[in-house]
């Protein structure tokens, strides 16, 4: 397919979506089954091109005046690829397969229009019920900080510890462009360009033999901040498919007791592959039976119970565009109660002296500093530990990543935009 080709295609999808109000992943799909004669190459274009008009859609149809598929796919060429008038003009000139030529409307917008005196949920690209929310963490930046986490992210891998050393899994996986992370000390980053296909990390060696996991670079740091150590008993009590309990496994060297369990077992089916893979043989994964408590047996004996806690996922819109706008007020309610049950529930686990790691991967203040405020003031013997104490796990670069996040008393807060993460809440307590 030709360039041309593959704006048509996206303008199609995106009128699907519209449409047919589907997930972007559906409608790409269908449009896949429904033209076989595209290349994986083709698609990989078509999706990235839908993606990137998904990451700017009210940008896009601000600066064009238009909120038609077409308006929105133009804006997005020029405010997220950059390109000139004249290169969007060559790839619409009305030829086989190729968008109409831009009208005399359009030239102008594109010329003349920017985001520099939109409202902030514009220029950040985000719905604008959201708006008091985000200016509530963020102030005057909610917009730079908005427009960070509709940025594509890169592909990051945390090596695991158990079975291999980042320099040598950096050496051998060079050819995919890895670099080391600049936080993590366990990471490695692959930038994606626009149009990249995804570089099949699962078929690569050490990914079959479990020297590395796809895990973004802000889940890992907040791992390591739990402080997990060997020889502790530690509950990931949100275990899901065990991205972090396979992080916690490998924090312990193998020694200890760990416990990973959740609340919707059919989350938990990955898990058992990827803990054999990644070589964790002190991990125990326990799936709920019925109304049963899988965790009956435990009481207040736990170190650390690990809280990657059921959220919005604001923090990874980089990843899921379209979740942004498809997300609507009543969610946020039912996720600040299935918060509220989940730390109510580890408060029971965690012995005297040990530690409560509440995560989540939003960026509201309802589901993060407001949740901790909340629960302290019904568990008294609980506090926040000091951030300079938590972050001591990352050693020299301790107090460049405190002054990276946002710190507030209830924890810290990592972001596209300062940490080049996702969006990551992080607090440590400690029973008293």
């Amino acid at each position: 397919m030709t360039p041309a080709a593959r704006l048509s295609a996206a303008i199609e999808v995106i009128e699907a979506i519209d449409s047919q109000r589907v997930p972007a992943a559906k409608a790409l799909k269908e449009w896949g089954t429904a033209h076989r004669f595209a290349g994986s190459g083709d698609r990989a274009a078509i999706s990235g091109l839908v993606y990137d008009v998904l990451r700017r859609q009210a940008s896009s149809a601000w600066i064009m005046d238009d909120d038609t598929p077409r308006a929105r796919l133009l804006g997005m060429l020029r405010l997220e690829r950059g390109l000139h008038i004249d290169a969007i003009a060559a790839l619409c000139d009305g030829g086989r397969f190729a968008p109409q030529p831009l009208s005399d409307a359009e030239r102008a917008a594109l010329a003349s229009r920017s985001v520099a005196d939109a409202p902030a949920h514009i220029a950040g690209d985000y719905p604008e019920w959201l708006d008091p929310h985000l200016a509530e963490i963020f102030g005057d930046d909610r917009a730079a900080e908005a427009a960070a986490m509709a940025s594509r992210a890169p592909l990051d891998l945390r090596v695991n510890t158990l079975k291999a050393k980042r320099e040598k899994v950096l050496t051998s996986l060079r050819h995919l462009g890895a670099a080391a992370t600049p936080w993590s000390p366990l990471g490695l980053r692959i930038a994606l360009g626009a149009d990249a296909r995804n570089p099949g990390i699962h078929a690569e060696e050490d990914f079959i033999k479990g020297a590395v996991e796809v895990q973004d670079e802000g889940s890992q740091l907040a791992a390591l901040l739990s402080g997990a150590k060997p020889g502790e008993q530690v509950i990931d009590l949100c275990a899901g498919a065990g991205g972090k309990t396979l992080a916690l496994g490998a924090m312990m060297q193998g020694r200890g007791r760990l416990i990973a369990t959740d609340r919707d077992k059919r989350q938990l089916a990955p898990i058992h592959e990827r803990l054999s893979r990644a070589g964790v043989h002190n991990a125990e994964v326990r799936s709920p039976k019925g109304e049963d408590d899988p965790l009956s047996d435990i009481k207040a004996s736990a170190d650390l119970v690990l809280i990657d806690a059921p959220c919005t996922g604001t923090g990874t819109w980089r990843r899921n565009p379209d979740a942004k706008w498809r997300m609507r007020p009543g969610a946020l309610e039912v996720r600040l109660k299935d918060q509220a049950e989940v730390l109510d529930r580890a408060a029971g686990l965690v012995k005297p002296g040990g530690r409560l790691a509440y995560i989540t991967c939003s960026v509201l203040p309802q589901e993060n500093g407001e949740q901790i405020r909340k629960f302290i003031g019904g568990h008294s013997d609980f506090t926040v530990m000091p951030q300079s104490q938590t972050a001591s796990v990352l050693w020299d670069r301790t107090d460049d990543f405190l002054a990276a996040v946002y710190l507030s008393d209830e924890g810290l807060l990592m972001t596209p935009r300062r940490t080049g993460t996702d969006g990551f809440f992080v607090s440590v307590l400690r029973r008293g």
